[in-house]
């Protein structure tokens, strides 16, 4: 920084690495993203900078016509989904995808990171649901944007976001099921420790609560959002003579795996179980019988995370959260329960 910085109470970078203990290379490093120094310098330096508020300079030329987007996995259908979504708005652009699997649902591994500082792509989309502080600040660092797509939970306020309404989407699936008659209706949401699955299940109970029934604590259950999951999950409610009538699963997949325990108990659906999924991915309108299921705008959600990204304003200068509607989508796997 210039001498007049000093004069106007800003701190230099040579003061910085004075109060740091390391050298002026080191400080350089971790400004420009570097994955050769340690985390603990890196958060010290990192912290520093915060505190006296130095800003970075962003430096566009050096970046890439690439979107990278990550995810902690990339068997499920929805991923494929995201995919076309980050797909559409980097033709629009003349950019290329990367496809990166790293990590739990919860966080990237940050094994990830010195690939992506070396990439420089034109920013990041994140399927999680939070990011280390670490992360952030080096992406920060690199001048690389980011925004987190999290049909899986709730991140930070400081980082852009795209999510959609589950709590909503929850609610529309069972009074969909009420509204036809239905009194015991069962719920495999998804892992208990993802807010998505939270959201989903209070939307539930409150349908419940509207319609006059008491919740049923042996009809909830936590599943994993795949077809084994849910094909467990129902095998247990369907057994004996106090089964539900209907079932609403947290995904598409699960709901899959609920029609297969229902042919192997011998029900039909939707005559002895009707049957609401989550997702509306392509492959519900080709189940058999074709699935009734709550639309949650995949695609749309990738498209905005991406458009987020190319804005000329830097997306993580002032953090941004879009919420995307939810609707009902009713096929063939549901029905009026006849008294």
């Amino acid at each position: 920084m210039r001498e007049d910085d000093e004069a106007s109470g800003r701190v230099t970078l040579a003061a910085v690495a004075k109060e740091a203990g390391v050298s002026m290379p080191t400080v350089s490093k971790v400004l420009n993203g570097r994955s050769d120094v340690s985390r603990a310098t890196r958060a010290k330096v990192e912290k520093l900078l915060d505190l006296h508020g130095y800003r970075r300079r962003v430096q566009p030329a050096a970046r890439y016509p690439l979107i990278e987007i990550v995810f902690h996995e990339l068997e499920s259908v929805w991923a494929m989904e995201l995919i076309r979504g980050v797909e559409n708005v980097a033709k629009e652009n003349r950019a290329t995808v990367v496809l990166t699997e790293s990590g739990t649902r919860h966080t990237p591994d940050p094994d990830w990171l010195p690939g992506v500082l070396q990439r420089r792509p034109l920013g990041v989309v994140l399927v999680f649901s939070s990011l280390p502080e670490d992360i952030k600040r080096q992406l920060r660092a690199a001048a690389i944007p980011f925004v987190v797509i999290d049909p899986a939970g709730d991140p930070d306020p400081d980082v852009p976001s795209v999510g959609s309404a589950n709590w909503a989407g929850g609610l529309a699936a069972t009074r969909h099921l009420t509204e036809r008659g239905h009194r015991r209706i069962a719920i495999i949401t998804g892992p208990g420790d993802m807010l998505c699955s939270l959201a989903r299940l209070d939307g539930y109970r409150s349908a419940m609560a509207m319609a006059g029934l008491e919740v049923d604590p042996r009809l909830t259950c936590f599943g994993d959002f795949h077809v084994q999951g849910g094909f467990e999950q129902a095998m247990k409610l369907l057994e004996g003579p106090g089964r539900p009538t209907a079932i609403f699963a947290g995904s598409d997949l699960q709901a899959l795996g609920v029609l297969e325990a229902a042919r192997v108990k011998g029900l039909r659906v939707p005559e002895d179980l009707s049957v609401v999924g989550y997702d509306d991915v392509p492959l519900a309108q080709w189940s058999s019988p074709p699935l009734t299921t709550v639309h949650q705008p995949l695609r749309h959600m990738a498209e905005e995370a991406s458009r987020m990204l190319l804005r000329p304003d830097d997306p993580g200068a002032s953090a941004q959260r879009i919420e995307l509607a939810t609707h009902l989508v009713v096929r063939q796997s549901t029905a009026v329960l006849e008294d």
